[in-house]
């Protein structure tokens, strides 16, 4: 006979989960609605996969529990419960209410001990599922209790059940007290035993079993550091385990009949759907919204094609092995449309149609005609392959979601689709794909539906998304600079940048015997021969044999890192040979031969920009990253020699802003002494050195305007007296005072430091210039470096994130001018501050002047933007 199901729902914990899992979202009456939206979302999908004959959702009542009589910093370390989420709770008990959930709360117990005592008691009466967010509520799974706890988004759970938890950590569910106890648990401020990780913790509960197992065999316990802590805070680990032990004989009043499940009140819940003003729950209500996607796939062919009708909207994506655009065994495009009747249709063409359909092509480089996109620049780079140029793109799913939250860099549709709360399944790629070794192409069919969702989810999202955008002022930073943007990259990389192979031979030719000659003067200095990349072996001959002082020491041995070997240099001539073989050698595998590996049949590398990855908004480059290129050695500079115009008699032509950062600093600090030098044209570290060390002009020498240099720039990044005392190799005391006197010098410097921290903390984010953001949640840590760092961000994010959003802004004011110009150009690479071009010898006069002309009138500052350029037969040249 089956039992009856029993659903035990942690309100607190789902309630959380859904606030942090998606956007702030308001009514409009001002009324914050994303919790709410989330947990009914969560709710819906829970009872249609469980079908409960009864549930209740159990709540904490109150900050002060029986647990704070034990340890009265039980759960100390929480942060505030935010004000957003904190006014839906009433609006989430409503809505159980209408849906005829029973709900129950307990003075002085938390929603787990009321969890627990209702799985204790109906264990074998029934079919008891849990459901939460945290991973405590694990100790309670028995053969006849399952718990589920949420992982990412709001549908995704995993699922607990005795073997699960075996399989995991490799102990059964009741341990998982046992490995509270000793590790503790930083959530609730429970201390357990410092030094006790969770893989000790395991080691000890599988040969111990108990955490009284383990003080029973003390003796046994050998490592000498984690036995003095397990002594020293022997009741500190019985404490813990008894926090963390859920209450299952709380005394509690739930009669059974008050968690019968009979379903909603459906003109309450309509009243509730109204209030949070959700078309797609009221839809859901009306039973319009389907519960699973319900779209045709229409496969189109060559005789069916007079009769398609192109649509004037449409979203696209192309699928690609799950894999972008890098390979393709499979390229299918798949298009959703808003059809004659308003219902979806998606129409998939395969790689043949593509390049064939003149139609098609016809469609796709209409200006005039809107387009979705999942991906534009991946597509339009596709494309490129079948001499389509994509037109009319309004929208981009992966951009869009990127600047609502940077957060959501690289995630895939599935999981932008699940945080969207669409109301259909969008499958991940691992799943479809599958994973490593396992990789392959499934059925067409498979992969054809997997593509046709991934369409529909970007038509569906472009309301949502928009309206975040739109919401938080960043609709313009996603129209106007990172969606023509998108276009300008795609153009960048399908043009590529010209390689001469013979230089990288040459230059990896004399490297590997600059090397070899480097090994032999080692081994002179060393005295016998040894594997110089072992930090095992070098260890032994720099600690033992040589008779160094250790820094520090590693698991395996003697620590041989750079900063520790840079500390040694002045002990030993050879450990200046031992860092430059180091430098040499990465040099020669990462980039000399790295390089010669990505060079196309077409003698060209073609890099890969991301653009929407960083936190800051900076471009990054990859197969091959081209930013990272080493240019303090000479030999790392003369790796650009290879790199050189595609045509003959063309040059190339490089420009990069000058000292943007701290030109942005001086803008956004008001800073007089600031502005006040660049408006001058000064040299800003001389000018910084002039101030801060109270010498004239004449007086500043090349130490001092080092310093100056190195705290100018590390002001930006938040640098600390310990880290300036490293780049200038002085006391920290000295870097204190340094620092000290700079921030008293520069006081608008000081004033906007302090208020950048000040408004990030009481906002949730940070803002560039054009209103790029960048949440710090952290501001409110209660740990001091985690604090520390999200302070630093705080203040260079409206600098690093301004400096990167301006020669975004110049890459497409500069592809406007050179199209208004007629000119052959074109724009290759973009590395960090630096534009890099191609063209012919005649026109390089022309860049000289329009070039510095468009990116210094891209913005407008306090202070005047400077640019630079040069032009050379190779990037080394310029």
């Amino acid at each position: 006979m089956t039992k009856p199901k029993l659903l035990l729902l942690d309100g607190n914990s789902l309630a959380y989960r859904a606030f942090f899992a998606l956007p702030l979202l308001t009514n409009s009456q001002g009324v914050h609605t994303n919790a709410a939206y989330g947990f009914t979302m969560m709710l819906q999908n829970i009872l249609e996969e469980h079908h409960p004959e009864q549930i209740l959702v159990a709540w904490d009542k109150g900050k002060v529990t029986f647990r704070h009589e034990t340890f009265k910093e039980y759960k100390g370390g929480r942060q505030k419960t935010p004000n957003e989420l904190r006014e839906q709770f009433p609006i989430i008990r409503d809505i159980l209410t209408a849906h005829g959930i029973a709900q129950y709360e307990l003075e002085a117990y938390e929603a787990d001990d009321i969890i627990g005592t209702l799985a204790n008691l109906y264990n074998d009466s029934h079919d008891v599922i849990i459901i939460s967010g945290d991973k405590d509520l694990t100790q309670l799974v028995t053969d006849k209790t399952t718990v589920f706890i949420t992982r990412k988004g709001i549908t995704d759970m995993e699922k607990y059940t005795p073997e699960h938890v075996m399989e995991k950590y490799g102990i059964t569910p009741p341990q998982i007290i046992d490995m509270k106890g000793l590790m503790g648990d930083s959530s609730d401020n429970i201390p357990g035993v410092p030094g006790v990780g969770e893989k000790t913790a395991l080691k000890l509960l599988k040969q111990y079993e108990t955490v009284e197992g383990v003080y029973e065999h003390l003796d046994d316990i050998t490592a000498k550091k984690l036995n003095e802590n397990l002594t020293t805070y022997r009741d500190q680990a019985f404490m813990s385990k008894q926090l963390a032990t859920i209450e299952v004989n709380a005394p509690i009043d739930v009669p059974a009949d008050m968690m019968n499940y009979a379903g909603p009140d459906l003109e309450k819940l309509r009243e509730q759907y109204e209030m949070l003003e959700s078309k797609r729950l009221l839809d859901q209500l009306k039973g319009d919204a389907p519960s699973e996607m319900q779209v045709e796939i229409s496969y189109v062919t060559f005789d069916r094609e007079e009769g398609i009708v192109w649509p004037e909207k449409a979203s696209l994506h192309i699928e690609l092995d799950g894999d972008n655009y890098l390979t393709d065994p499979v390229l299918v495009m798949t298009m959703a449309m808003a059809g004659k009747e308003g219902s979806e249709g998606v129409y998939t063409f395969d790689e043949r149609q593509i390049a064939e359909y003149e139609s098609l092509k016809v469609w796709l480089e209409d200006e005039t005609i809107i387009k979705y996109a999942s991906d534009t620049k991946a597509i339009q780079s596709v494309l490129h392959r079948y001499g389509i140029a994509l037109r009319g793109v309004q929208y981009d799913l992966l951009l869009a979601s990127y600047i609502a939250d940077a957060s959501n860099a690289q995630k895939e549709i599935a999981q932008l689709a699940e945080e969207l709360t669409l109301p259909y399944e969008v499958r991940r790629d691992e799943d479809v794909y599958g994973k490593g070794a396992k990789r392959q192409v499934p059925e067409f069919d498979v992969y054809t539906y997997h593509a046709a969702t991934k369409a529909k989810a970007v038509w569906d999202s472009v309301p949502i998304v928009e309206e975040q955008l739109k919401e938080s002022e960043q609709y313009e930073l996603f129209h106007d600079l990172e969606l023509p943007l998108a276009s300008i990259l795609s153009e960048m990389e399908t043009e590529g940048i010209a390689v001469d192979e013979t230089v990288l031979q040459t230059l990896g030719k004399d490297l590997s015997e600059r090397l070899a000659m480097l090994e032999s003067d080692i081994y002179t200095l060393a005295g016998e021969t040894f594997n110089i990349n072992s930090p095992k072996q070098l260890g032994v001959i720099l600690f033992e044999k040589i008779g160094l002082t250790p820094i520090k020491k590693t698991k395996t041995g003697y620590s041989t890192a750079a900063d520790v070997l840079e500390k040694l240099e002045h002990e030993h001539e050879i450990i200046a040979l031992i860092l430059l073989y180091r430098q040499l050698g990465k040099l020669n595998s990462t980039y000399v031969e790295g390089l010669q590996k990505e060079i196309h049949t077409d003698g060209k590398i073609h890099t890969r920009f991301q653009q929407a990855l960083t936190t800051t908004g900076r471009l990054s480059s990859i197969n091959p990253n081209l930013q990272n290129i080493p240019i303090r050695l000479e030999e790392g500079r003369k790796i650009r020699e290879a790199f050189v115009p595609s045509h003959e008699g063309w040059k190339l032509f490089a420009a990069d802003y000058s000292q943007i950062e701290l030109r942005v600093l001086a803008h956004i600090s008001e800073d007089e002494k600031l502005i006040d030098a660049f408006q001058r044209g000064a040299d800003i570290h001389t000018e910084t050195a002039m101030n801060v060390f109270h010498v004239s002009r004449e007086e500043v020498d090349s130490n001092m305007r080092r310093a100056a240099k190195a705290v100018n720039f590390g002001i930006i990044y938040g640098i600390s007296d310990y880290g300036l005392s490293q780049n200038l190799n002085i006391s920290r005391p000295e870097a204190k005072k340094f620092i000290d006197t700079y921030l008293h010098t520069f006081e608008g410097v000081k004033r906007y430091m302090d208020k950048s921290i000040e408004i990030a903390r009481k906002r949730g984010y940070a803002e560039t210039l054009m209103n790029r953001r960048r949440y710090l949640p952290d501001l409110n840590s209660s740990s001091f470096n985690v604090r520390s760092f999200a302070e630093r961000t705080a203040m260079n994010t409206p600098i690093q994130g301004s400096a990167a959003d301006i020669i975004k802004r110049a890459m497409i004011d500069m592809n406007a001018r050179l199209k208004e110009e007629g000119l052959q150009a074109k724009m290759l690479l973009q590395v960090h501050d630096e534009l890099i071009f191609e063209a012919p010898a005649e026109e390089i006069a022309i860049l000289e002047k329009i070039v510095p002309e468009v990116m210094e009138q891209t913005i407008q500052l306090r202070v005047p933007l400077k640019v630079d350029s040069a032009s050379g037969a190779s990037w080394y040249e310029v």
